[in-house]
C-alpha cells in the first residue's frame, strides 16, 4: 500500500536529495614540503609543479631549459652569454620561490612524506651542478681547439712567408709572433702553448733561411729582426733560441762585408761598421782588419795593371771609407787606420802609373793634372822629376798633338844653342819637349805691344828684330833632333798659346820669338 507523504504542515514534500561530500580543508603548513618543492624546482626540470600537479608551470619551466640548451650547445670556447644565464638563474629562483609557496599548504600528489621529497630534490641538484661541470669541460675543450686552430693558422703564415721575400714577408712573420707571444703569455698550460716552442724553433729557422742558403747579404736583415724578439717574448720562453741569431748575424755580416769589399762597393763599409759595434769580441770581428788591408794590397797590384787610374780611385775610396770605419772599430782601429795610412801613401804615389797611362791613352790634359798633383803630393817620390817633364810635354801635346807621340825622359842639355825671346807686352812661360823637356819663364816687354793682324801676315814681318829694344830672352841648349815649343801668356784673359816646331840641326843657331798678333782677342 503506498502512501503520500507530507511535509509538517500537512501539505506534499519534496523528497531528500543525497548532499555532497564535504570540501577538503588545506593541509597544515609544511615547512619541509615547502622546500622539497623549491629544490625540486632549482633542479630545471620543474619537478616540484609535477608533484603538485601543477603541469603548465611544469612545461612552463621545461620550456626554460630548453631555451637555455638551445643557447648554450654545442659548447664553444665564448660559452653562455651572461645575459642568458643571468635571466634563467633569475627564473630559477622565481619559480623556487614560487614553489615554496605553493608547496607550503598544498599536499604532494608523491611521495606522501616531504621528508622522501626532500631528498629527492636534493639528489637532482646534481643535475644542473653534473650539467655545469660537463659543460665547463666541453666549453675548455672548445677554448683549447680555438686555441689550436690560432696556432695552426700562425704556423700556416710562417710557412708561406717562407716562400716569399722577408720584405713581403715580414707583416705575416709579426702577425704569427704576436700569436706565439699571446699563447705563452695569456694561455699557458693550454695544449696550444705547449706547442709554441716547437713552432717557434720553425720560425727562427724559417726567418732564418737565407743564412742556411749563404745568402748572406739577404740574411742581415731576417736575423736582425730575429734579434728583436726577445724584446716582446720572454726569454724563458724562447730558450736557446733567444741567442740563436747572433753568430748567424756576425758570420753575415763579415761575409757581405767582405764580398762587398772585394766588389769595391759601398755597402761594405756599413755591413763590418755594423758588425764591429754590435759584436765588437767575435771571431768575425778579429778577421775585418786583416780583410781590409788584403784588400788593400790586392788594389795596389792593380796600379801596376792595365787601368792604374781605377786603381788610384779605389785606392782613395779605401783610405776614405777606411777611416770612417776605424773611428768606431774598438781593438780593430789600429789595423784599420794602418791599412787607410797604407791605402792613402798607395794612392798619392800611383798618380805616376796613372798619369803616365793617361798621357799614353793621349788625355794630355788629364795626365798634367794628374802628374801636377803627384808631384805635389809626393816630395821624396823617385819619379818626382820625371812626372815634372811629364806634366810639361802633357802641357805642349795639348796644343801640339804630335808632341805626346813618346813619354819625356829626364834628359838634359845639348849641342845646340837655341835663343827665345819676348816680343810681347804680357810674361811668359816657355814650354818645349823633344829629346830634352822643361820650361822656364820670360818677363813681359815693356816697351813691346800687339801686331795687328794685318801686319803679321805682310811679307817680310820680322818679328823680336827692333834693335832699339831690349827683350827678355833666354838661351838653352838642346840635342839635334824635333823640339815642340809653346809660347803661353801669363795672365793674359783671352790670350791663347803659341807654337813652334824646330828641327834642330847640328852646326846652326836657332832664335824663337814669342810675339802678341791683335784679332778679336789676343792670341800668339
Amino acid at each position: 500500500m503506498s502512501g503520500d507523504l507530507y511535509g509538517p504542515s500537512g501539505g506534499y514534500g519534496v523528497p531528500p536529495m543525497p548532499s555532497s561530500p564535504p570540501p577538503v580543508p588545506p593541509a597544515p603548513p609544511d615547512g619541509l614540503r615547502a622546500a622539497a618543492v623549491a629544490l625540486l624546482n632549482l633542479s630545471g626540470l620543474g619537478l616540484g609543479y609535477a608533484l603538485l600537479r601543477r603541469w603548465f608551470l611544469l612545461a612552463l619551466c621545461w620550456a626554460a631549459t630548453a631555451v637555455l640548451l638551445f643557447v648554450a650547445l654545442p659548447a664553444d670556447a665564448d660559452g653562455v652569454p651572461t645575459f642568458a644565464i643571468a635571466v634563467y638563474v633569475l627564473f630559477l629562483v622565481l619559480v623556487a620561490v614560487h614553489g615554496a609557496i605553493a608547496g607550503l599548504r598544498t599536499g604532494l600528489a608523491w611521495p606522501g612524506r616531504p621528508p622522501l621529497a626532500l631528498l629527492l630534490g636534493m639528489f637532482l641538484l646534481a643535475v644542473p651542478a653534473g650539467g655545469t661541470l660537463l659543460y665547463d669541460d666541453a666549453r675548455d675543450e672548445a677554448v683549447e681547439q680555438q686555441l689550436l686552430g690560432r696556432l695552426e693558422r700562425a704556423d700556416d703564415l710562417v710557412a708561406e712567408g717562407g716562400r716569399r721575400s722577408f720584405v713581403s714577408a715580414k707583416s705575416d712573420y709579426r702577425t704569427a709572433l704576436d700569436v706565439y707571444e699571446d699563447l705563452v703569455a695569456n694561455h699557458s698550460g693550454s695544449r696550444a702553448a705547449d706547442r709554441v716552442p716547437d713552432s717557434m724553433e720553425t720560425y727562427y729557422a724559417t726567418v732564418g733561411a737565407a743564412y742556411g742558403h749563404k745568402e748572406y747579404c739577404d740574411a742581415i736583415a731576417p736575423l736582425k729582426y730575429l734579434r728583436t724578439v726577445p724584446r716582446t717574448m720572454s726569454k724563458e720562453a724562447l730558450g736557446s733560441l733567444a741567442r740563436w741569431p747572433d753568430g748567424r748575424l756576425a758570420t753575415s755580416l763579415y761575409e757581405c762585408g767582405a764580398a762587398s769589399l772585394s766588389a769595391d762597393e759601398a755597402d761594405w763599409v756599413t755591413d763590418f761598421g755594423d758588425l764591429l759595434s754590435t759584436f765588437p769580441r767575435s771571431e768575425q770581428t778579429s778577421r775585418v782588419a786583416p780583410a781590409v788591408g788584403s784588400a788593400v794590397a790586392r788594389t795596389e797590384r792593380n796600379v801596376r795593371g792595365d787601368d792604374p787610374c781605377a786603381a788610384v780611385e779605389q785606392l782613395r775610396s779605401l783610405n776614405t771609407r777606411i777611416t770612417q770605419l776605424s773611428g768606431n772599430a774598438g781593438a780593430a782601429a789600429d789595423g784599420l787606420s794602418k791599412s787607410a795610412d797604407r791605402a792613402g801613401r798607395s794612392a798619392d804615389s800611383g798618380e805616376y802609373s796613372c798619369g803616365v797611362d793617361q798621357y799614353k791613352d793621349g788625355d794630355f790634359d788629364a795626365a798634367q793634372k794628374t802628374m801636377d798633383a803627384f808631384v805635389a803630393d809626393n816630395k821624396h817620390h823617385k819619379n818626382r822629376e820625371r812626372a815634372k817633364k811629364i806634366s810639361i810635354a802633357a802641357e805642349v801635346a795639348q796644343t801640339l798633338p804630335a808632341a805626346g807621340k813618346r813619354l819625356p825622359t829626364t834628359a838634359s842639355g845639348g849641342s845646340i844653342s837655341v835663343t827665345v825671346k819676348n816680343d810681347s807686352p804680357d810674361p811668359i812661360t816657355v814650354y818645349y819637349t823633344g829629346p830634352v823637356t822643361g820650361s822656364f819663364e820670360l818677363k813681359a816687354c815693356g816697351s813691346c805691344k800687339a801686331y795687328s793682324f794685318a801686319s803679321s801676315v805682310m811679307i817680310g814681318f820680322k818679328p823680336c828684330s827692333d834693335s832699339g829694344k831690349h827683350y827678355p830672352q833666354r838661351t838653352i841648349s838642346l840635342p839635334a833632333g824635333t823640339t815642340y815649343f809653346v809660347h803661353k801668356p801669363r795672365g793674359a784673359g783671352t790670350a791663347t798659346p803659341a807654337s813652334d816646331t824646330a828641327k834642330l840641326r847640328s852646326g846652326y843657331i836657332y832664335t824663337e820669338c814669342a810675339y802678341t798678333t791683335q784679332t778679336l782677342g789676343s792670341s800668339y
